[in-house]
């Protein structure tokens, strides 16, 4: 199995993600995410982790020990299929030929999208595009090009993986490039470690926006052209407002 761990706080873990681990024999992840887990969740049971970068070398490990018949659980924050494990390992089961093989099932867990709009308000109630800014697997031209289109449909925008010391100049050159199709009071909200220890909440405006501030365990939204801030709160309307009467 992959499960979604959410953000990272026990009560936002899904009844299923739960019951899996603890019927799991081997728990396979980042070791920043297994950290999440509670202890009593991983007693028993053998446990691989890596750092960063080592997702191939575990995924693959993880395989390796669904086709001995141990019941495995690879775990991610956030939804596994969401920048996540899900698709290495299904990528991994079809290269080896195995997808018959091993009973691959994906358990959904809450985005990190999702955590930081709960808590900036209502910022995705209508169409939104959700963008890595993580050049290491997908040329940074490309990146830009998706940019500049959902920047141009008037998408809000989710930026995932927005900046780290190898990447520092990434978040300031996608604002540029939003800024060729957005106000300069644009909200955003800038959501730093959703609903766990660290936990970071702010709503500006694009031309607020301190990339030196931003690191990867941050989320940024960029609302769209309805996009206001409501008590300082985001909200993007759905548009019930121009068909039904509100205020009575």
């Amino acid at each position: 199995m992959v499960a979604g761990l959410g953000p990272g706080h026990p009560d936002h873990l899904t009844g299923a993600a739960r019951s899996a681990l603890e019927q799991a024999r081997v728990v396979v992840g980042y070791k920043g995410y297994i950290k999440l887990l509670d202890p009593a969740l991983l007693a028993d049971k053998e446990i691989i982790s890596t750092g960063m970068t080592g997702e191939v070398d575990r995924a693959g490990q993880a395989v390796d020990a669904a086709l001995a018949g141990q019941d495995t659980v690879v775990v991610s924050s956030g939804d596994p299929g969401v920048y996540a494990m899900a698709g290495l390992v299904l990528e991994l089961l079809e290269a080896r030929g195995a997808l018959q093989a091993v009973d691959l099932q994906v358990l959904p867990g809450v985005p990190a999208l999702c955590a930081a709009a709960a808590l900036l308000g209502a910022p995705l109630m209508h169409d939104f595009a959700s963008i890595s800014l993580s050049d290491l697997l997908t040329p940074w031209e490309r990146i830009e090009q998706r940019i500049r289109a959902a920047a141009g449909a008037d998408f809000v925008l989710a930026l995932y993986n927005p900046r780290s010391k190898r990447r520092a100049g990434h978040l300031a050159r996608a604002l540029d490039l939003i800024l060729e199709h957005r106000n300069e009071q644009t909200p955003v909200g800038v959501v730093a470690r959703a609903m766990r220890p660290g936990q970071s909440v702010q709503v500006t405006t694009l031309a607020g926006v301190r990339p030196e501030e931003v690191d990867m365990q941050t989320v940024l939204i960029v609302g769209n052209s309805t996009t206001r801030i409501a008590a300082g709160r985001m909200l993007t309307p759905r548009g019930y407002h121009g068909k039904y009467d509100l205020t009575s």
